[in-house]
């Protein structure tokens, strides 16, 4: 396919190609926008908004203490474990403005993924919420980290709702279990330490990394994909360019209910709306939709950006249905497959169109999004500007228009690579710049894309990737656990839900809810099994590998006649 096919695919007012070299780095990005909208709000949370004069001021005294306070240089990494608080772009910022790089840390991993992610990163500093410390004191003897910045929920509030906020996390509702951490500074100590100190303010190089984003990759366990300046500040440049008909600058609210350290939240939020000075409404619980309904209900939000699941939820709730939507004129989609019906109720509820795109953590991670003008629902839209695409076969042949293939990306948003995994970075990303994906995509003749299927054996529970080796790992260390596989099976809720095979070692007795305990306590909870099923034997290759498809077929087959 030729390269020029794209460039008239895109609707009049929007731009094919973008300049990733506007600026030298993230913090250029950040100090040009906390200038020029000081007075406007940047972030609210739990009744308080941070304009962007105090975020900038926030994440100065931050910098600043790592600077003084700590033996950390440019270039290391320093993990961040936090919901979606004020206190998360506030660190974000503050490591970047000190030359670290940050590591997007999931605040509900239990202690073994925290463990595994901090030795990979190599992390040397941690900042985290004390609801986790008592995992993180678990933690930390077996890494190099050896700065620690523990923050509480209401640390940014004005006093006197900061102590009525934390006392009530930390007594009534107990959710700080007791830990020891004599190492351990206060996040409000280290803003306190902070303020009002020079700061040399880090100049890296565009191609330098600024993010280690944790994923399974298209292969694998988990691993960082190197995310550099110039990446993210593409996808920033991108998003804007996408979007400069539907959003204006310094005047929208969009909704913020994805968590920040995931890289869909982190660049669409933290990043690309820092951009356009626009105002992030985060909700920090979003299972808990009675509270989010009524925060909601206090905001005419213009923008909201979630995934299927959660528009499942919200639709299904009264109170929401309730509310102004007036105000709403921007939907997106991502993370996992949006589901027609889902989509149709969604615009029968708030007037307003979801656009459905497309990304991964390797490509910072917008590929493809649908114009709002020229919304195709059942589609991932056209690649982002300045963003080729194609779609190959099994030996690496370019197929035509129409024909399914795995999808490859090239762009300046493309990831450098894995971190400390040249193999594992070689096996995705050629020589030339073009990632591939691992999922099967059909290019139309008027530039839109579909994805048809997935080329390898992940499963995606609400928006998350979950690997189907590292579950059978866990398994398998359980006593009585001869045999195991674990697929995705169709779920209404979450898109895919985890169904485990179990094969019992002989005359062991295991029942389900061992299994399940098992896996709960070495897990994150989206990647628990919601089934469990016991068998005599699972269907294995000529060279004993076990065959996840058939089970798969197997139970589509059932599904089918029931």
């Amino acid at each position: 396919m030729s390269e020029n096919f794209w460039t008239d695919k895109y609707p009049a007012g929007i731009a094919s190609e973008i300049d990733p070299d506007r600026y030298p780095n993230i913090q250029a990005v950040l100090r040009e926008s906390c200038q020029r909208f000081a007075d406007k709000p940047a972030f609210s949370n739990l009744g308080r908004s941070l304009s962007y004069g105090e975020l900038y001021q926030l994440s100065g005294a931050f910098a600043a203490w790592l600077q003084e306070h700590t033996d950390l240089v440019p270039g290391d990494r320093i993990a961040i474990q936090l919901p979606n608080l004020l206190q998360f772009p506030v660190a974000v910022f503050g490591a970047l403005r000190a030359g670290l790089v940050v590591v997007n840390t999931n605040p509900l991993y239990t202690a073994r993924e925290m463990q595994h992610q901090f030795n990979d990163s190599g992390a040397k500093a941690l900042v985290c919420l004390a609801n986790l410390a008592h995992l993180a004191e678990q933690v930390l003897p077996h890494t190099a980290i050896r700065h620690v910045v523990v923050t509480e929920v209401g640390d940014l509030l004005p006093v006197p709702r900061r102590w009525l906020v934390n006392a009530a996390v930390r007594y009534v509702k107990k959710m700080v279990p007791h830990y020891h951490l004599p190492q351990a500074v206060k996040f409000t100590e280290v803003l306190a330490r902070g303020r009002g100190r020079p700061l040399r303010e880090a100049q890296p190089k565009a191609d330098e990394v600024a993010v280690l984003q944790y994923t399974g990759g298209t292969t694998g366990v988990a691993k960082g994909a190197m995310l550099s300046h110039r990446n993210l500040i593409a996808n920033m440049l991108q998003c804007q360019a996408l979007m400069a008909a539907n959003l204006g600058e310094g005047c929208e609210t969009l909704v913020t209910p994805l968590p920040l350290y995931h890289i869909y939240a982190f660049t669409f939020h933290c990043m690309a709306m820092m951009l356009l000075g626009n105002h992030n409404l985060l909700i920090t619980n979003p299972r808990d939709l009675p509270a989010m309904v009524k925060e909601l209900g206090k905001w005419k939000f213009s923008g909201f950006v979630g995934l299927n699941t959660l528009f499942v939820a919200l639709c299904n709730s009264e109170d929401f249905r309730r509310l102004d939507f007036s105000a709403l004129k921007l939907t997106i989609s991502g993370g996992m497959a949006l589901q027609q019906a889902v989509a149709e109720r969604w615009k029968e509820v708030t007037g307003c169109a979801i656009c459905e795109g497309y990304g991964l953590t390797e490509t910072s991670p917008v590929v493809s999004v649908n114009p709002r003008q020229h919304n195709q629902p059942g589609t991932i839209g056209i690649p982002m500007p300045s963003t080729l695409c194609k779609v190959i076969d099994e030996a690496g042949n370019d197929l035509g228009l129409g024909v399914p293939g795995e999808l490859c990306v090239k762009g300046p948003q493309v990831m450098k690579g894995y971190w400390q995994r040249p193999e594992a970075t070689a096996e995705v990303l050629g020589a030339d710049g073009w990632l591939k994906t691992g999922d099967i995509a059909v290019i139309q003749a008027d530039g839109y894309m579909r994805i048809v299927d997935r080329k390898k054996d992940m499963i995606l529970v609400s928006g998350f990737n979950v690997y189907p080796n590292e579950l059978e790992e866990v398994l398998a260390s359980l006593p009585g656990v001869q045999m195991g596989a674990a697929i995705g099976v169709p779920d209404e809720r979450s898109g895919e839900a985890i169904k485990l095979f179990v094969v019992r070692k002989p005359g062991a007795e295991l029942s389900e809810e061992q299994v399940l305990a098992h896996m709960r306590a070495n897990l994150t909870r989206y990647k628990v099994p919601h089934h469990v099923e016991f068998r005599d034997a699972l269907p294995t290759s000529n060279v004993g590998k076990i065959l996840r498809r058939e089970l798969r077929e197997e139970e589509l087959k059932k599904r089918a006649v029931a």
